[in-house]
């Protein structure tokens, strides 16, 4: 059975009322390329957090070459303020295996040691093979194992979830 996709506009809106109170002048805010990153540019506008938005590429920093192939294509890592001491919230579109959100870890640390990192995802699809947890979700929703959940834009630049095979 396919579950019903919420709208990610509306969970987005729910991430920044639950964010809101635990941002400080500390919090930088790291977009997860792809989806995250999309979810991060809105989380970090509608925050006004005052630090400029990092993005990470994790690329280079997965352990599952074996099965995807060893084809990442590379997008930019921008960590544009001090890592040390800092505050991060980690953002990614969905948390299935937590190998994503590891291989992101295991890079921000090569920028320096923050004082904490959390992690806000869209959507919590279940499934985890390392013992990660979100400290923020906009929803958690059960998915078929062999699915993919994933995040794009639509033609108007709206956040739109779709279910792929």
């Amino acid at each position: 059975m396919t579950p019903a996709l919420p709208d990610p506009e509306t969970l987005c809106a729910g991430l920044v009322r639950e964010l809101k109170p635990h941002i400080t002048a500390d919090t930088a805010l790291v977009g997860i390329h792809t989806g995250g990153v999309w979810l991060a540019e809105r989380l970090h506008a509608a925050l006004g957090i005052a630090l400029p938005l990092g993005l990470l590429d994790i690329s280079f920093y997965r352990d599952d070459f074996d099965k995807t192939g060893l084809h990442p294509q590379i997008k930019p890592t921008q960590i544009p303020f001090e890592v040390d001491g800092r505050h991060i919230v980690l953002v990614d579109d969905v948390l299935y295996t937590g190998r994503t959100v590891r291989g992101a870890m295991n890079e921000l640390f090569d920028y320096g040691r923050p004082a904490s990192i959390s992690l806000a995802v869209l959507i919590d699809r279940g499934g985890r093979e390392l013992p990660v947890a979100a400290q923020y979700v906009g929803a958690r929703l059960e998915v078929p194992s062999g699915r993919m959940l994933v995040l794009d834009l639509d033609e108007n630049g709206k956040l739109r979830l779709k279910l792929d095979a």
